[in-house]
């Protein structure tokens, strides 16, 4: 075999699909964890520069510590979709590997078709879970949205009095008042400043990176669920085969014992 016909078997060996996904799902979980974290960054200092919000000195729960948590909650997401993403290429080498060669050093098992089930029940879970995270992402992006159409209503509008609350938000509690409106400098210092726009469009771009995580779990559902589909095919496929093979050896025996018979006959 030449080279050139070992790279076309190697090539044709690749699960193209699945290595699209995992292409598309750890853009779009780099895109989500490293904008969202960056953003949280912003807006702990549009909090702090803008806002007048101070960190609580007790162990309460504030908007600060929420801020952490969220933050950890990337680390560890980022984590286990890397884990994940290698998971499911090496699944689908294996399953590429049992539909191409089913006589080959990979046998296709019952134990083969079991991860294959479970890995579509769990890409199922991951999806609604990536589903409830797009849906959370959109919050700060509706939040960001509204005090940038105020910044840009007033300046539409010089003579009118507008007004960002933090209550209104849920970010403080009611009885806090963090309120910023158009005839105080920080106002116009939050207006003009890079970091409203930077956070903003951060927030963003991790809303597009959570969507896209959500469709390379659709991708990876399509994909596990042709696999398994095909890998059953293929082990029905198998037993048919290897009751057919044994068919004909006990055919070939009945004939080379009777043939053995009529010669015993003969002579």
């Amino acid at each position: 075999m030449g080279c050139s016909e070992c790279c076309i078997k190697c090539l044709s060996g690749i699960p193209y699909a699945s290595l699209i996904a995992t292409v598309l799902l750890y853009a779009g979980v780099a895109l989500f964890c490293g904008c969202g974290h960056e953003a949280l960054s912003g807006t702990v200092t549009i909090l702090q520069n803008y806002f007048e919000v101070v960190r609580s000195p007790l162990d309460a729960l504030d908007v600060f510590t929420i801020i952490d948590i969220l933050k950890y909650v990337i680390y560890g997401v980022a984590a286990a979709f890397f884990v994940y993403g290698i998971l499911l290429m090496v699944e689908g080498f294996f399953t590429t590997g049992a539909i191409r060669d089913l006589y080959g050093d990979f046998k296709i098992t019952t134990c083969g078709r079991c991860v294959s089930a479970w890995f579509i029940m769990l890409t199922y879970i991951f999806m609604l879970a990536w589903l409830g995270v797009t849906a959370f992402s959109s919050l700060p992006v509706f939040m960001y949205f509204n005090i940038w159409n105020t910044c840009q209503n007033v300046t539409a509008l010089e003579s009118t009095k507008l007004c960002i609350d933090l209550r209104q938000f849920g970010i403080v509690t009611l009885s806090e008042d963090r309120i910023v409106c158009s005839n105080m400098d920080k106002f116009q210092e939050l207006c003009k400043s890079s970091e409203l726009d930077l956070t903003f469009h951060l927030f963003v771009c991790a809303l597009a990176g959570a969507g896209a995580a959500v469709i390379a779990m659709v991708h990876y559902l399509m994909v596990l669920a042709a696999n398994w589909a095909y890998v059953k095919d293929a082990c029905r496929m198998q037993k048919y085969e290897d009751i057919k093979t044994k068919e004909e050896q006990e055919l070939h025996d009945i004939h080379s014992t009777r043939s053995k018979e009529r010669l015993n006959a003969y002579t």
